[in-house]
């Protein structure tokens, strides 16, 4: 019998606002691989200017535990590469969890996926759904709370992650820190308690966002207006240039139709829900 598998893998958006590699949210875009065993080493994608050969993302992860020869590579996203939105952490857990299940591995997934990111927090959200905190080597999840809903701007133009985190300098102010930690605590609060007023507080940063202003100028100054069109805030997501717009879900309709206004000829609109459920595969 030849061996398939599907993985489903959802999009992630990091950082959250103030919680700058260690906190992470699962969204309800998918990245979708199929692995076949079949005459030789094939590679196909749905995406423009993605690699096809060894050097995709998908089969590179697939290589960390075991060779890609004698398999077809099919990949289907929905998530927009390199806009903050978990394109690259999204296939290097399909690569990984697909090569994991056929060979019954038994892998430490977040730990590889981590390593071959770079980061843990993206591809702690894609594993697990939900929101995620990640500290000392360990993922925790934080269920979405009911109502909570989100938008997704994305602009036309890219910005490559390490341009995003060459912007960065090697250290901060100690009372930016100290912000960052402070909204950090509020977010985690707000999340677990469902409460709007404390999420609407929380969702600020003086670590990254504005020290990458220069990379995407238009999408800080349209989150920095986010609570003006309605929502209860806005965050770059993750190294951007995407803007993960938040909102009650009695809010969300009003919110869409006055961002489609606002981002016209720039910038795309995405209904992008919290997503609960972390990556899984389909045995075939």
């Amino acid at each position: 019998m030849i061996r398939r598998r599907v993985v489903r893998v959802p999009a992630s958006s990091a950082n959250l606002g103030p919680g700058f590699d260690c906190m992470a949210a699962a969204l309800s875009l998918h990245l979708e691989l199929e692995v076949a065993e079949a005459g030789g080493f094939a590679v196909e994608c749905d995406q423009p200017l993605v690699e096809e050969g060894r050097e995709n993302l998908c089969v590179r992860a697939f290589e960390r535990l075991h060779s890609a020869d004698g398999f077809a590579f099919k990949i289907r996203s929905q998530i927009p590469p390199a806009r903050g939105l978990g394109s690259s952490a999204g296939a290097i857990v399909a690569g990984l969890m697909a090569a994991d299940h056929l060979f019954e591995l038994d892998a430490d997934l977040l730990a590889e996926a981590s390593a071959l990111e770079g980061h843990p927090d993206n591809v702690a959200a894609a594993l697990h759904g939900g929101f995620v905190v990640f500290a000392d080597g360990q993922a925790t999840r934080v269920e979405p709370p009911t109502g909570l809903e989100a938008l997704a701007v994305v602009p036309a133009e890219p910005v490559p992650t390490p341009a995003a985190r060459a912007a960065l300098p090697a250290e901060v102010p100690f009372a930016d820190a100290v912000f960052n930690v402070a909204h950090g605590a509020l977010l985690t609060l707000g999340l677990a308690r469902g409460d709007w007023d404390l999420l609407g507080r929380s969702l600020q940063d003086r670590l990254h966002q504005q020290r990458r202003h220069d990379l995407f100028p238009r999408s800080l100054e349209l989150a920095s207006r986010a609570r003006e069109l309605g929502a209860l805030g806005a965050t770059i997501s993750g190294a951007g240039p995407a803007v993960l717009v938040w909102c009650f879900y009695e809010q969300t309709g009003a919110v869409a139709e006055t961002l489609r206004a606002e981002i016209e000829g720039w910038a795309t609109l995405l209904r992008t829900p919290f997503e609960s459920q972390g990556a899984y595969v389909e045995e075939l």
